[in-house]
């Protein structure tokens, strides 16, 4: 379990940046601490460690699934962590459709207002 940790920090890193990590890291309290150290070795170890899919892809897959779910919050962060790992503007565009062609247009909506914050924090 130590090593999917240490993998899935790595990669948690990589992705959603240094300092978002840490600061959620250094947040966790009796709580929370478990949970943080679970989902980074679970999530980012064993999930985005299988090195049969490349993180750029894992991401769009990410969009995609996240997307479909309505969980704006979670979206917007691996929106970002999307551009980290090479998504396109274009490609995000692209996610966003399929979003709305199988989950509705009020979903693609809200991914797109979402986008367009990420997007212009970035100068895209």
């Amino acid at each position: 379990m130590d090593d999917f940790f240490d993998k899935g920090l790595e990669q948690r890193k990589a992705t959603l940046g240094a300092d978002y990590v840490e600061k959620n890291l250094a947040a966790a309290d009796d709580f929370t601490r478990p949970f943080q150290e679970a989902m980074t070795a679970w999530c980012w170890g064993f999930g985005w460690g299988d090195e049969a899919i490349d993180p750029k892809t894992r991401s769009m897959m990410n969009l995609a699934m996240i997307g479909a779910l309505g969980k704006m919050q979670e979206w917007e962060i691996h929106c970002r962590g999307a551009l980290n790992n090479g998504v396109t503007k274009e490609e995000i565009r692209a996610i966003i459709h399929v979003v709305g062609i199988y989950c509705g247009v009020p979903q693609s909506l809200e991914c797109f207002r979402v986008a367009r914050k990420v997007l212009e924090e970035r100068g895209l």
